[in-house]
């Protein structure tokens, strides 16, 4: 088949890179993009061909327009060049799916209420709707569930070992201790008037865990003078590795929060999104893995943070519930794979009532 996948997101990059590898022999990958420089260098990275089909709109007029012309975009690719499946986490896949009559699979693990635009521009157009299992009580008839998470796609013990060596490469000993603060820009269409830590509750955040090791920042936007020092210097595709040998990870960003959750670090996430996400709230209520907290409760998170940190077997205790989480997941890759290349018969096979999932462990 001729699969077009859009990336919108570096975080697309990572759910699909293995997927692409292991198919390019049986079928011909084409990607799209906008041209954002993290995605870009990303695929650069991992050696991935791309076509890029506009720059990344502002605001909500602009970005409305902006996908007007991405949809448009893909359409064009999809007649020039014959695609046979749509692919992808941005609405441009669904939407061309629909105007040009060729099958498509929406990956989506966003509960529909946090997301209404997706709701709204999206899913009602996907011929075909993957999402983790979690999201199951939205019942949609064009969807399937599977036991996993998007980030199990990359993370999974079957997919990703850390590379102890990148520390060496930025002055850090396996057994330095250091946390990783992530902040976010919250210019998404779904980010509109939600919001994250303030610039006062940062800096006591930092404040506090400088008394039990080394502090590092990594942020959508430009950094606040003051906090500057604090920049990771790694590239972007070391920031797993990095992430894994961290004490804990502290943010306002809903995916680097699951990343860790699913690797076994502690993460602690501070925005207006906290009690919304279904994935989130699977990863804190069920594993213990990770924790939100409002804006409001921004103090009753740093006691938390704080009464954590004096646990002398915090990474253990939280590898174990890492293995209780995978126990209960599967290998998502592994799952996407068998679906593409059994497409479409798969489709129909997946939603059989006992269908077996055990065997992409």
């Amino acid at each position: 088949m001729r699969i077009l996948i859009d990336i919108g997101h570096p975080a697309h990059i990572h759910y699909f890179k293995n997927l692409i590898k292991e198919l390019s022999s049986n079928h011909k990958f084409i990607i799209t993009t906008k041209n954002i420089p993290i995605i870009i260098k990303l695929l650069d990275y991992y050696g991935l061909n791309y076509i890029i089909i506009g720059e990344k709109g502002n605001g909500v007029l602009g970005k409305a327009i902006k996908q007007i012309n991405f949809t448009k975009q893909i359409c064009k690719i999809v007649k020039e060049q014959i695609v046979d499946l749509l692919m992808g986490v941005s609405v441009s896949i669904a939407q061309a799916s629909k105007i040009c009559r060729v099958p498509s699979i929406y990956f989506d693990d966003d509960d529909l209420k946090a997301s209404p635009l997706t709701a709204y521009l999206g899913t009602p157009f996907a011929k075909q709707i993957m999402s983790p299992d979690v999201l199951s009580y939205e019942n949609l008839k064009n969807a399937i569930y599977y036991p996993g998470y998007h980030e199990l796609a990359y993370l999974h013990p079957n997919r990703f070992i850390a590379n102890s060596e990148i520390l060496n490469n930025y002055g850090i000993n396996r057994d330095d201790k250091y946390f990783i603060l992530r902040f976010t820009a919250f210019k998404a269409h779904h980010d509109i008037n939600q919001k994250g830590m303030t610039l006062n509750q940062k800096k006591q955040l930092i404040k506090l865990l400088e008394h039990y090791g080394k502090v590092f920042i990594t942020s959508e936007e430009e950094l606040e003078p003051e906090f500057k020092h604090y920049k990771i210097p790694i590239e972007p595709y070391e920031i797993h590795d990095f992430l894994y040998y961290s004490q804990m990870l502290v943010s306002d960003s809903q995916t680097m929060s699951s990343e860790a959750a699913v690797l076994g670090i502690p993460s602690f996430r501070c925005n207006s999104f906290v009690g919304r996400l279904s994935v989130l709230e699977e990863e804190e209520k069920r594993y213990g893995l990770t924790f939100g907290f409002l804006p409001k409760q921004f103090n009753w998170m740093l006691y938390r943070i704080n009464e954590f940190l004096e646990m002398p077997d915090l990474k253990d205790e939280w590898q174990k519930r890492r293995m209780r989480l995978l126990q209960d997941k599967i290998d998502v890759t592994a799952f996407w794979v068998w679906v593409i290349d059994n497409y479409p018969d798969s489709i129909k096979e997946v939603k059989l009532k006992n269908f077996d999932f055990s065997k992409f462990k």
